[in-house]
């Protein structure tokens, strides 16, 4: 019997997508570091939902990192 590899997360990728309870990937707004000042709240406001990813992109995140399901919001230190 061979032997089985472990397959390596993408690490840039883990830290910006998370899996729901259902199964769908989602992502968060970019534009929240700096250069806010001028921003209007209500704007702000808009950059803290979760967004659901493209469905042309989820094959993609998933093989980039095959185990975020597991560890959906608590990722071993």
């Amino acid at each position: 019997m061979g032997k089985k590899y472990k397959l390596k997360t993408h690490k840039a990728t883990a830290k910006r997508f998370r899996v729901t309870g259902g199964g769908k990937v989602v992502r968060t707004k970019g534009g929240k570091s700096h250069l806010r000042r001028r921003t209007s709240r209500r704007t702000k406001a808009k950059f803290t939902t979760m967004l659901p990813v493209a469905s042309s992109e989820v094959k993609r995140v998933k093989a980039l990192a095959p185990y975020l399901k597991h560890y959906k919001a608590n990722p071993p230190a």
